[in-house]
């Protein structure tokens, strides 16, 4: 589901779908899997419920999980459609998912784990992917 692209980001592809919700959300099971293989360190009890931080387009996304969402979606907020670009959906697009340190630097950026209120991580969503090249993680098949 997504591939290492740099050092800051994974690269996927999920269909963005609009939904009625306030919170970008995916599939529970999918994000608990995504965030278990890709933000936990194996060491102790970890959240597997934390937000998983997606850019689209231009705007970096709080992703919760919820149960009625289709796999390999991303339900976003109708009034988040014209900024991330999306003009008839649903409609396969790019995603990039935060790793787990840049994650925590632009949820830290935007005052906290947002997600539970707002959808969008504001004040990042201006900066550019990381596209260098550099030391990515190794890939985990997710």
């Amino acid at each position: 589901m997504f591939e290492p692209f740099s050092r800051g980001y994974y690269l996927g592809r999920l269909t963005v779908a609009p939904h009625g919700g306030e919170r970008a959300l995916m599939q529970r099971d999918q994000h608990e899997r995504v965030n278990a293989q890709l933000y936990t360190t194996g060491e102790g009890v970890e959240r597997t419920d934390l937000p998983l931080v997606m850019k689209v387009d231009t705007s970096h996304l709080s992703v919760l999980g919820e149960p009625g969402v289709p796999e390999d979606t991303l339900a976003v907020p109708e009034s988040l459609l014209s900024e991330l670009g999306v003009r008839n959906p649903p409609t396969l697009r790019t995603v990039l998912l935060a790793t787990a340190d840049r994650a925590a630097q632009l949820l830290r950026l935007s005052g906290g784990a947002r997600g539970a209120d707002d959808a969008g991580v504001p004040g990042v969503d201006d900066e550019p992917p990381d596209r260098d090249g550099g030391d990515g993680p190794a890939s985990t098949g997710v």
